[in-house]
């Protein structure tokens, strides 16, 4: 049954596929803000990952072969974030703020030969008569791999982080770095890992755009996407299974927009324009909700998180 013209079980697929870029670079997030680095160059290793992967994909002629590209290519991005914030102790914010620009520059720089190229299909998993059961056939067994593979890298993410030494430890260096090295810990070695595995999710996440998302390469295609995934991380009070929600509520609320856009049955016309700004509206407006009552949000934060660390504190 479909409401105004819009089809409920292609709007829930739809918004399970728009989420998996914000879900995977939020993720990333989070794990390096578990460790006490705020890195808000998210969006520049995003665009990184986007036009790493294209290029991958498109000379290889293999998709796989392009998100791996993707996470490498951001990967190595995010170890000029390591060298400036770790080794020479520069402030974080400032440096994940150039970490963005630089991004979006090279990448379209690195990018310019590659507009108006379509790259490889990544195709769905074939499920077989899965796919043909009424309403959930559509909304569970018709994605591309990447779609499972987000969700299974976040229970992967809690996992490890609530049942592990490795995830104990991580958390440790992430509410006191003092502490941690002082029992024994190296803690730049760890945010260090934390950092490359950010770097590597946020450019899945961008690969995952311009391979599938949006198949081609234009410059800012990632639209501020690694910014809504830092708010994600913030929204999801630093808890895996949050970031899986507050990243379906955004990628619903764009794929909705975008439907009502196309509907001609929705008896309210709004404006196109307002229907564009209506998911960084609402995610703003539930960042207000979830900091206010005396900071409930921020009460879950790491202690340690955006504090530079040297071993002769």
């Amino acid at each position: 049954m479909d409401f105004y013209g819009i089809n409920p079980s292609v709007l829930i697929a739809s918004l399970m596929a728009a989420s998996v870029p914000i879900m995977l670079a939020a993720i990333g997030e989070l794990v390096v803000e578990k460790s006490g680095v705020l890195n808000l160059g998210v969006e520049g290793m995003m665009i990184m990952g986007a036009i790493c992967g294209f290029i991958t994909a498109v000379e290889t002629g293999s998709p796989f072969l392009g998100f791996l590209g993707g996470a490498l290519g951001a990967s190595v991005l995010s170890l000029i974030f390591v060298l400036l914030t770790q080794v020479f102790l520069a402030n974080q914010v400032a440096t994940g703020l150039a970490l963005t620009l630089f991004g979006l520059g090279l990448s379209s720089l690195v990018g310019q030969g590659y507009v108006g190229i379509k790259p490889p299909a990544t195709g769905a998993i074939p499920f077989g008569p899965l796919a043909d059961i009424p309403f959930f056939g559509r909304v569970l067994f018709r994605h591309d791999w990447m779609v499972y593979a987000s969700i299974a890298i976040i229970a992967g993410v809690w996992a490890v982080l609530k049942f592990t030494r490795a995830g104990l430890i991580l958390r440790a260096v992430g509410e006191s770095h003092d502490a941690a090295h002082a029992l024994g810990y190296k803690v730049i070695r760890i945010r260090v890992m934390a950092i490359v595995f950010g770097g590597a999710m946020a450019g899945l996440g961008g690969a995952y755009v311009s391979l599938v998302r949006v198949p081609q390469w234009t410059d800012g295609i990632t639209a501020g996407a690694g910014w809504i995934a830092l708010a994600i991380v913030v929204f999801a009070s630093w808890r895996p299974w949050r970031v899986l929600v507050g990243a379906y509520l955004f990628g619903g609320i764009t794929v909705l927009q975008l439907n009502l856009q196309a509907s001609n049955e929705f008896p309210i016309k709004i404006p196109v324009e307002y229907l564009a700004m209506s998911p960084y509206l609402i995610t703003i407006l539930v960042l207000v909700i979830m900091s206010s009552g005396r900071g409930r949000a921020s009460l879950n934060a790491p202690a340690s998180l955006g504090q530079n660390f040297h071993a002769s504190h």
